[in-house]
């Protein structure tokens, strides 16, 4: 067991029970504070440690870590350090912030220098990536979605083979909060023989996670299985907006485009994957069997509690989408084992998504394409409404953690509110 993780750690920091953020997380994130400039910050129960402060006053000397990597626009820099480095300052900061330890606990203005409220901060995108990979992972919605276009045979035949994914667009990729346009594109109607131009009438949210990875290996070069846990960073909630009616008119030869690229909307604090070593559990077994540079050893998947709400403007949200990471068929290792395996690099930063997430019950369907089945099913909201898909001003808002042996590890929430199309 990693000791950062020991579920019997406590904090002198006043940390609430059912927090996502107790001792054994340490997520990391970009905070700004009034106009100074953005700093990278620890979350700690309802308190971001200001990681940049801390570094002034010499308490991470001994790593040797750039100043720059603390007081920056986005965690690059400090992926940019390793794994082993970014481990040495979680298990550094750790230290700090135990019960048993009075080293920081006596500093002068502990609260206001070292400690700020969340509510006194604004949280940035945590990471600028270069480069952005959604992967289509979970059987469960590949199988919905084959159902309603190829009944008789909804899984293509490669999806057992291989990871599936497309290279997605890195430029709209938005942090949580952001208020997001309904897209316009073409979209043709079943009775139709030509398309038109409008907004989409078809706006979903996708349930996802993404991984984030640390530098990889010269380009030519493949990672493998094993090595994958040691150049992948942390985690965030990843929802990747689509607009169906668009995407069904366009996917076909090349996949989705406009559909797709004109926003997804990540969490603030990257949760590390050493943070979520106690949460792993074996997957699905996989049939037939994979291509020996996909075999894996151990446990790779990790048994992530997902919840999707939407909110009305002037109602109380409603739970849509109550599902679980564990479903995923293809695990990290082998999402990052295929993406390289032809010699692709990978960089820092670079952000790859589960694809949509869907559980065996239709009330852990990770879509509303899925949860109402293309519009047929409508879904009742709390003040009596319904959607088949998303409407202007609904704000949907997810959230994921994982707990076990009384500890909660979260990765706090992405919430963002739908906003009508612009007017040309």
């Amino acid at each position: 067991m990693i000791e950062v993780n020991d579920p019997k750690l406590t904090s002198w920091v006043p940390v609430e029970a059912g927090s996502d953020f107790p001792i054994q997380n340490l997520p990391f994130g970009v905070f700004q504070k009034d106009d100074h400039h953005p700093r990278v910050g620890v979350a700690i129960g309802n308190f971001v440690l200001d990681l940049y402060a801390l570094q002034q006053d010499d308490y991470f000397g001994a790593l040797l870590i750039p100043d720059e990597a603390f007081r920056s626009y986005t965690l690059n820099a400090l992926i940019k350090t390793g794994k082993f480095k970014i481990r040495a300052l979680r298990f550094a900061i750790s230290m700090l912030l135990r019960s048993d330890n009075e080293t920081l606990k006596n500093s002068a203005n502990i609260y206001g220098k070292y400690l700020i409220p969340m509510e006194e901060v604004k949280m940035l995108l945590p990471i600028e990536p270069g480069d952005y990979t959604d992967f289509y992972s979970s059987i469960q919605h590949a199988t919905n979605i084959g159902k309603m276009f190829r009944p008789d045979n909804p899984l293509l035949p490669n999806w057992k083979h291989m990871p599936i994914g497309y290279h997605g667009r890195c430029s709209s990729i938005v942090p949580t909060g952001t208020e997001i346009r309904r897209p316009k594109g073409q979209i043709i109607y079943k009775d139709g023989d030509a398309p038109q131009f409008k907004a989409t009438e078809q706006l979903d949210f996708e349930l996802e996670m993404a991984f984030i990875t640390h530098e990889g290996k010269m380009q030519g070069l493949n990672i493998t299985t094993e090595e994958a846990d040691d150049f992948i960073f942390g985690m965030v909630i990843f929802n990747d907006w689509s607009a169906r009616d668009i995407q069904r008119w366009e996917y076909v030869p090349l996949g989705p485009f406009l559909s797709k690229n004109f926003a997804s909307s990540i969490s603030p604090w990257v949760v590390t994957l050493d943070a979520l070593e106690p949460f792993r559990i074996p997957g699905e077994k996989q049939e037939p069997e994979v291509l020996d540079y996909l075999k894996f050893n151990g446990d790779k998947n990790i048994d992530i509690h997902l919840q999707v709400y939407i909110e009305p403007e002037f109602a109380d949200p409603t739970l849509v989408s109550d599902s679980n990471y564990k479903y995923m068929y293809w695990n990290m290792a082998q999402q990052l084992a295929h993406q390289t395996i032809n010699g692709c690099n990978v960089r820092a930063a670079d952000i790859y998504a589960s694809g949509t997430i869907s559980g065996n019950e239709p009330n852990s369907y990770g879509s509303m394409m899925e949860l109402t089945w293309r519009g047929a099913n409508p879904l009742t909201m709390s003040d009596g409404s319904e959607r088949k898909f998303i409407n202007d001003y609904d704000t949907v808002f997810i959230k994921a953690w994982c707990e076990k042996n009384n500890v909660r590890i979260g990765f706090g929430e992405v919430r963002n509110k739908i906003l009508p199309a612009f007017k040309q």
